[in-house]
């Protein structure tokens, strides 16, 4: 894999649990299966709150939450990602699934359109 923050062993984890991303119709059930995608849980008409899920597949969830974990301090884009989310108020594990379902995001795209990684040049506000 091209992207920042994905070695070697991360990415042959990556590529051996999803395969060439077919089996998913979008990157959210990417997200679910690998249990970065946030549950939320009700009961009739209660909703009590939106918490992480404890299910999905263990390696490719660790895979997503170290590569993020490293691309939050090299990688620049990252890193802004991160420190944007620990100033909403998020602690530093929840900051970095934010950002490890954001990377998945791409990765879903990656292996869909079958192209590498490129970095969109920042925007101005």
């Amino acid at each position: 894999m091209s992207m920042p923050g994905v070695g070697i062993k991360t990415a042959a984890t990556i590529l051996l649990t999803i395969g060439d991303a077919g089996t998913f119709t979008s990157a959210g059930h990417l997200a679910a299966y690998a249990g970065i995608a946030p549950v939320t849980r009700r009961s009739g008409t209660s909703i009590r709150g939106e918490f992480p899920a404890r299910s999905g597949n263990k390696q490719l969830k660790n895979a997503l939450f170290r590569s993020a974990w490293i691309a939050s301090g090299h990688h620049p884009a990252s890193k802004a990602y991160y420190q944007k989310k620990r100033a909403q108020g998020k602690k530093h594990n929840a900051a970095v699934i934010c950002l490890a379902r954001r990377r998945c995001d791409v990765i879903y795209s990656m292996l869909k359109h079958g192209t590498l990684y490129e970095e969109k040049p920042a925007q101005a506000a």
